[in-house]
């Protein structure tokens, strides 16, 4: 038997309820803040992820799924969604428009990482990116957005850390203190974060082992190296936090993972567990081939969403698979069944009738399986006095209907 890979899961029909009604509460959220929808592919040409996303980072060094086309060319499934955004913000010249503009996304994003609860090698993310405008207010409002989509899903006990990271100008003088700090435990730091020493000090704060986490503990902290502009811009995003009743806290070991990163970054944290995460990249648009141009935004993923929603014991509402099941005994009720099934569904009724040549008594008891409010058995006396009777399957009450009156049917189901 072939199975599933490892680190992908399939969603069956019993669970992708879940999804639909979580993408829904997100896409509706989005929607109120003046985000459109953009899809991308799911490979793009690995240059774009070393670019945007940093060749010192855990993605471009372990995680990426990359591999020669049969032209040549170095692919990359997609390891993350707004590099590829604002590939397509950048080639389609979205930038010539009024601006910010605003966009949000549902994608599969695909890293070769170990497999653990939460974790997949292809999970699914919801993301935000907003380009165009420098001013602290728009983080803010991002922040609120994705505040919004975690609480308004019905999670407590939500935490939100920020954090500046500076601007290149300050985050020199940064890598240089952290240079300096770090220098003397070379020796004790693993190999990778080893080569990232000269190149990117950063990124050893973000590192995942034991042994370099115990070494930056007392690392130089960021917030007391940033420059007054970026001091100036975190100063007022906790203003308009603060004017919309946002709750923070300043975390000044937030780094992120992912090199385009600069001045506000930011995490959602419930109960230890990181379920959102952003931040501002103002250089990554000019760095793919566009103009200089700031941007924010966030990603969010859906498997590790669903999953923390579960373990809060919030109950997803299930939405009823059929209203109606049509049941009948005979060819002539058969035509009857399929003919009312097709003119109740196009009057926007979810109904079923039978296809297996079952007895009544199983018809009823697959019925019952499915869940369904209501049903009725078409039988020859049915046919010939075109009225059926209506069962509420709930209480066993039951409404004697005209089987041609459709309107009526469903002025009943609906209720």
């Amino acid at each position: 038997m072939i199975q599933a890979q490892k680190g992908t899961k399939d969603v069956l029909p019993q669970e992708s309820y879940k999804w639909q009604y979580v993408e829904g509460k997100l896409k509706n959220i989005a929607e109120q803040y003046g985000c459109r929808e953009i899809r991308t592919p799911a490979f793009e040409a690995t240059e774009l992820f070393i670019r945007g996303v940093g060749e010192t980072t855990d993605v471009v060094q372990k995680e990426m799924y990359t591999f020669e086309d049969k032209g040549g060319r170095s692919i990359t499934l997609k390891a993350e969604g707004t590099a590829p955004a604002v590939r397509a913000f950048v080639e389609s010249s979205l930038y010539s428009e009024a601006q910010p503009t605003k966009l949000f996304y549902f994608t599969p994003v695909f890293r070769y990482e170990n497999v653990q609860k939460g974790r997949f090698r292809e999970h699914h993310q919801f993301g935000i990116e907003v380009f165009g405008a420098p001013a602290p207010s728009l983080d803010a409002e991002v922040i609120s957005l994705a505040m919004r989509a975690v609480s308004e899903l019905g999670l407590t006990n939500l935490e939100l850390h920020i954090n500046s990271i500076g601007c290149p100008q300050c985050r020199k003088k940064y890598n240089e203190a952290l240079k300096a700090y770090l220098k003397e435990n070379l020796d004790k730091l693993c190999k990778t974060c080893n080569s990232r020493y000269e190149k990117n000090p950063m990124r050893i704060l973000d590192c995942k082992e034991e042994s370099c986490k115990v070494i930056t503990k007392e690392a130089p902290v960021i917030l007391d190296y940033i420059c007054d502009d970026c001091k100036d811009h975190m100063q007022k995003l906790k203003g308009y936090l603060e004017a919309m009743g946002i709750p923070y806290k300043v975390d000044p070991y937030i780094v992120r993972g992912l090199d385009y990163y600069s001045k506000t970054v930011f995490e959602i944290i419930n109960y230890n567990l990181t379920v959102c995460g952003g931040g501002r990249y103002d250089y990554l648009i000019e760095q793919i081939g566009g103009p200089s141009m700031p941007a924010v935004g966030f990603g969010m993923g859906l498997e590790r969403l669903i999953m923390t929603l579960e373990a809060a014991g919030i109950e997803i509402p299930k939405p009823d698979q059929i209203q109606l099941y049509i049941g009948s005994m005979g060819e002539k009720a058969s035509y009857q069944a399929l003919k009312m099934a097709f003119e109740l569904r196009k009057r926007g009724i979810k109904c079923d009738c039978d296809h297996m040549g079952r007895s009544v008594k199983a018809q009823m008891k697959y019925a019952n399986k499915l869940g369904t409010r209501y049903s009725l058995i078409l039988g020859e006396d049915e046919l010939e006095k075109k009225v059926a009777r209506l069962k509420k399957m709930e209480d066993g009450s039951t409404t004697d209907i005209n089987i041609e009156d459709y309107d009526a049917l469903v002025e009943i189901i609906n209720g």
